[in-house]
């Protein structure tokens, strides 16, 4: 099957004799409830190769040749489909819009590299004949991108969100507010967008803010690609930039300035003062407007406790609340927001320090500091996304690249993607598995300062946890992947990425 590469590697793939050919005289028949699925390929197959091909309503009757066919089926999940190409037609069955979509991810990947030019091409556009049964390993596949130490423009967040879209993933982290710059508006606190927003970078000001309309064009841009977008407004650390607003939502009241270096800072929200539960209320409450999905993603990583150690209203709020420490101090104030959200039928999500001070129902834990915060919490019956860095990270340095972007890391602390198995069996029962609900990969960008530095971070590396995502355990194989990465790559070249291809992949 040298002439199909598809990643990620469908669950069940069949080669039959044959392809299918489409020419101006193809005509698709489609369900009502999966026309946007068959609108999507049209706009994805016209420009490369002029074709405009018209979209009929389908019936039980719709039978005849040179016809691609989305058909309404039960499927197990909204997200699986099945695919057959033969010479005369194509079919595709699907419960759901998000199951004819991935399908269409499908069918561009069996199409030719050229399909994906922005300019006609001339070619020949078969599609080998093949039978495909797919569904995905996990309900949650995540990629990540932190705008906050270096924007990126919208345009460039749309392409990321095309390029999950091609690799079946379901979910954006946007990463949106940090200790080094706050980059969406709130309308209520005009100076997050004067103030936060903004910070001295080599002696000049450097930041920009996503307007609300700018983040709902986004949102919408992702939805129409069946991707959720999750914000992440960090609390109660990496805050200096919301403090060099508010100084009041400190501990010490003193002026701040947005963060210029990279690291941890020691000032924080107080956890003390209830005017910070009320800002950030506030915010909570336009963020979630913004943002149709179910998941808000809090953050609750790395807060250093020295301030609230010091702070008279922090050690007041411990007495009051009956806490035994400053790690239960951060508990009780993510329970806020965890409660608040859920009268709001919104889900937290935090890194795996949100645990740390005590247990907590009905949030969903992200395991970064390897895997074992999920673990943790995967045996407490919480929700879990596996995103390791030790693997996850794609802002770590390239081992043959050493001039190139990124963080340097002990490359023993670095592991190859492709080599994650999410669920850790040999510490987790098959029922506590069942909590690990996904996986996601982070792209933080203290030392990407680029577009084009991000996409090289990021690629083939999206591509491995494309798999891991979604791929059963028992059907990877990295001498499998390798070969269908080559031929992947010249899809890339056309689409204008940039990426690393390292010797172990070549070789």
């Amino acid at each position: 099957m040298s002439d199909i590469v598809i990643i990620p590697e469908p669950v069940k793939l069949k080669r039959l004799q044959g392809s299918f050919k489409i020419n101006p005289q193809t005509v698709i028949f489609a369900d009502e409830k999966l026309k946007s699925s068959a609108q999507a390929f049209v706009q994805l197959i016209s420009p490369a190769t002029g074709l405009n091909l018209p979209i009929k309503n389908y019936s039980s009757d719709s039978k005849q040749d040179n016809t691609i066919i989305f058909k309404k089926a039960g499927q197990s999940c909204g997200e699986s489909y099945n695919l057959q190409v033969s010479h005369q037609n194509i079919t595709i069955c699907a419960g759901a819009e998000a199951g004819a979509f991935y399908a269409v991810q499908t069918l561009r990947q069996l199409l030719p590299a050229e399909i994906e030019s922005s300019t006609k091409q001339q070619a020949d556009w078969n599609i080998p004949a093949v039978e495909i049964e797919d569904c995905p390993r996990y309900q949650y596949r995540g990629m990540h991108l932190d705008v906050c130490r270096h924007y990126f423009s919208v345009d460039f967040i749309k392409k990321y969100i095309d390029l999950l879209a091609m690799h079946k993933f379901n979910y954006f982290h946007w990463h949106l507010t940090e200790d080094q710059g706050w980059r969406i508006e709130i309308k209520r606190y005009p100076q997050l967008s004067e103030v936060s927003a903004w910070r001295n970078e080599d002696g000049k000001k450097y930041g920009k803010i996503y307007t609300q309309d700018e983040i709902k064009e986004i949102v919408r841009y992702a939805d129409v690609r069946h991707i959720t977008v999750i914000p992440e407004i960090e609390m109660p650390g990496h805050s200096v930039a919301a403090l060099a607003a508010f100084p009041n939502l400190s501990c010490t009241g003193r002026k701040f300035e947005v963060g210029t270096k990279w690291g941890v800072y020691e000032d924080v929200y107080c956890a003390g003062n209830d005017e910070v539960f009320e800002f950030l209320g506030n915010v909570i409450e336009e963020v979630i407007s913004l943002f149709p999905g179910r998941y808000f993603h809090i953050g609750g990583d790395e807060c250093k406790k020295i301030r609230w150690e010091q702070c008279p209203k922090c050690q007041e709020r411990i007495n009051k609340e009956n806490l035994k420490d400053e790690n239960e101090l951060q508990h009780w104030f993510i329970e806020q927001f965890a409660d608040l959200l859920k009268s709001n039928n919104k889900k937290l999500v935090g890194w795996d320090e949100i645990l740390e001070g005590g247990t907590m129902k009905d949030v969903t834990v992200m395991s970064w500091r390897g895997t074992d915060g999920g673990v943790k919490a995967a045996k407490a019956g919480n929700p879990v996304i596996m995103t390791p860095c030790r693997y996850c990270y794609f802002d770590y340095k390239y081992r043959y690249l050493p001039n190139g972007p990124g963080i340097e890391v002990d490359q023993d602390k670095s592991q190859r993607t492709y080599s994650l198995n999410p669920d850790v069996p040999a510490e987790l029962t098959a029922s506590q598995a069942k909590n690990v609900i996904g996986v996601q990969g982070c792209l933080w960008t203290e030392h990407i300062k680029t577009a084009g530095e991000a996409e090289l971070m990021s690629f083939p590396r999206m591509c491995e946890l494309s798999e891991v995502a979604w791929t059963p355990q028992n059907q990877r194989n990295f001498k499998s992947y390798k070969q269908r990465i080559k031929i992947h790559l010249r899809r890339l070249d056309i689409l204008g990425v940039s990426y690393y291809c390292e010797p172990e992949i070549l070789d």
